[in-house]
């Protein structure tokens, strides 16, 4: 079996440059990771992990907490991960806690089992004590949250201008005449809730529509529940005061609350115009073609990992301040809010 050794003597490199440039370190020049790079590829070179792992005294693997993967925003921040994890030589170990605390708690015993090298976590929606992050990281394990964060948590936290995104896309709608809108979105406890929630006030507050508390709906597990999104639903069309037009706040909610107003035969956007939180790649093919609010989920799962790798490889045991990354938003439009 090849080793770094050999590709030393080859390239006439010492072995820790060789070792540097196959982590893809920015110290090593972009000339010289792509030969050494190259020649390993030539000689079918496979790093011995396990050999790294002892004598790193790491395990060379991160874990993955999330509520869901067949969620089109999840699948892109798992892809940002992985592409920053792999290029750093760990392995990626991803768990689902379909928005349950009793799950969370198991896969984070799991991982802490499996002496993980540190956690990147978005809280499922049921998670309102979180004392079992708190354990780990005062054993000494970094933790990195994204996208669902917990403020008061010291540690680097990554989201998406959720408050922002929520604002445009409600102003959206008023500029196209909406004045009844009605927002479906997650429990109300977690961060993004609260940030897309305080978007949709404001806007409806800067162009002088009263907030009207009936037309929020809240959804315990955030859209992983078919009978809730229906409840939700129901309540808002058969009220005496309907709203026009409904903004979603995740993309399970989105796709879950589209389908079932096409369902019970609303025309769109003719009876009821909709957009919503969505990353799903195909919004043009639904018909109409949906209006959107769009995440930097690749970039977010990227910079989450490449935080998380800074905890771990760090020197010093606290790094000299914590940062808290805002992402920003766009939004696409379709003819799923256009003005009947």
């Amino acid at each position: 079996m090849k080793t770094i050794k050999d590709i030393a003597k080859a390239l006439n490199m010492s072995p820790s440059t060789v070792s540097r440039a196959l982590h893809n370190e920015d110290k090593i020049s972009l000339f010289t990771r792509e030969r050494v790079r190259a020649y390993a590829d030539k000689i079918n070179y496979k790093p011995n992990h396990f050999a790294q792992s002892l004598r790193k005294q790491r395990s060379l693997s991160v874990g993955v907490v999330l509520s869901s993967i067949p969620n089109s925003f999840f699948a892109e921040v798992i892809n940002g991960i992985e592409s920053v994890m792999n290029s750093k030589g760990y392995f990626t170990i991803i768990t689902q806690s379909h928005e349950s605390y009793a799950k969370e708690l198991s896969n984070i015993g799991h991982l802490a089992s499996r002496a993980i090298d540190g956690l990147l976590v978005s809280v499922a929606s049921e998670t309102k004590d979180f004392t079992h992050f708190k354990a780990l990281q005062d054993m000494g394990m970094p933790v990195v949250f994204f996208d669902r964060t917990i403020s008061e948590f010291p540690t680097h936290q990554l989201v998406s201008d959720g408050f922002k995104g929520s604002y445009l896309l409600t102003q959206h709608l008023i500029e196209h005449g909406y004045t009844r809108i009605a927002h479906i979105t997650g429990a109300p406890h977690l961060s993004t809730t609260q940030e897309r929630l305080g978007g949709y006030k404001r806007a409806l507050q800067e162009a002088g529509i009263a907030y009207n508390p009936s037309f929020v709906k809240y959804t315990m597990r955030g859209g992983m529940s078919e009978e809730e999104n229906q409840y939700a639903f129901a309540q808002l069309m058969t009220a005496q005061e309907k709203p026009e037009a409904i903004t979603t706040a995740s993309d399970r909610l989105t796709l879950s609350i589209f389908s079932l107003a096409i369902e019970k035969g609303f025309a769109i956007p003719q009876e009821l115009a909709m957009g919503g939180f969505n990353n799903f790649p195909g919004t043009h093919l639904f018909s109409p073609s949906l209006t959107s609010i769009q995440q930097p989920a690749f970039e977010m799962g990227k910079t989450a990992a490449e935080m998380l790798i800074e905890l771990i490889e760090r020197k010093k045991n606290t790094p000299a301040a914590y940062t808290v990354k805002q992402l920003q938003p766009r939004l696409l439009l379709g003819n799923s809010t256009l003005k009947k």
